[in-house]
């Protein structure tokens, strides 16, 4: 009894990779403390492709406060010779602050909608069973696997036939849904025990107020990361916005910045600073909502049934 509580001890006790009477150890699992080299060398490699990844997003940092002939002769240096803020106010006379505000208009009530539809289509198909309920999921999962661009002149067509070519409608209703959020959604509310809302039966809650009280906040991590999703993706939404609207008073970021660079409004080529004013004040909310919510996605619901 003594010699198998040691052998019991010294199993609990051993260390990943480490040898027991019996039991081979696993090979490569402690390499970083066998050899310091490759670990080293390791974190070069990691370091190297970090910095290859980060730097374009300096140079369009330091381009943005660049003068025009110092982006045009030092394009590949992310520090400037002479720090200006040029760009920035000729980005307010080409109706920047009117594309911005178009952006958050449409991206906060695309990303408002696919929070309410795309929850609701979700736990309808995880909880609710009817009739061809796999079919429609099937559907939903069909429709991840067509590329967007295949859609765009069937959006048009029922823009025109709808009388909603030009307008905000035809900007934000089409994309108020997503087979990607339903299938977030419904992968969610299927792992959330069943034995919770079976209690809330029993205490008198209808399917409505079980929804809206009881599982709707225990999806909280998977509401956090659709909202990271919807905003960014309708945020950089360019196709979408462009078949829906010919008007400039209706272009967001991505149309607007795209008349700037392809020369519409008078913009040579060249302005490069404007050119990476305008990126980089498109990349920031998207930057500040990823980072404000990122908390949330690595979060799971846990203590929701105590046994």
């Amino acid at each position: 009894m003594t010699g198998i509580l040691h052998r019991e001890a010294d199993a609990a006790g051993a260390r990943p990779g480490t040898a027991r009477r019996g039991i081979p150890a696993l090979p490569g699992l402690n390499w970083h403390r066998r050899s310091p080299w490759l670990r080293a060398l390791t974190y070069l490699v990691l370091v190297t492709f970090a910095v290859l990844y980060i730097y374009p997003f300096l140079i369009e940092l330091g381009t943005a406060f660049k003068t025009d002939p110092d982006a045009v002769a030092h394009a590949a240096s992310p520090v400037p010779h002479t720090w200006v803020t040029s760009a920035f106010s000729e980005l307010s006379s080409q109706g920047f602050p009117h594309w911005f505000a178009n952006s958050v208009y449409v991206a906060v009530s695309v990303t408002l909608g696919r929070l309410v539809f795309d929850s609701m289509a979700g736990y309808a198909l995880a909880r609710i069973r009817f009739r061809g309920r796999r079919a429609v999921f099937a559907a939903f999962v069909a429709v991840l696997a067509v590329p967007g661009v295949v859609l765009l002149i069937p959006k048009f067509l029922v823009f025109q036939q709808l009388g909603i070519y030009n307008t905000y409608a035809a900007m934000i209703i089409p994309l108020m849904t997503d087979a990607t959020g339903v299938f977030i959604m419904k992968q969610f509310f299927e792992a959330i025990p069943e034995s919770v809302e079976e209690a809330a039966r029993i205490d008198g809650a209808g399917m409505v107020q079980i929804y809206r009280y009881i599982v709707l906040p225990m999806a909280r991590p998977a509401l956090m990361t659709l909202t990271i999703l919807s905003f960014q993706g309708s945020w950089n939404d360019f196709s979408d916005i462009l078949i829906a609207q010919q008007n400039p008073s209706l272009d967001t970021l991505t149309t607007g910045v795209g008349r700037l660079v392809s020369g519409e409004l008078g913009i040579a080529s060249t302005q490069y600073p404007l050119e990476m004013a305008a990126a980089l004040l498109m990349t920031l909310p998207v930057a500040i909502v990823f980072f404000t919510f990122q908390r949330y996605i690595v979060r799971t619901a846990t203590g929701a049934v105590k046994e």
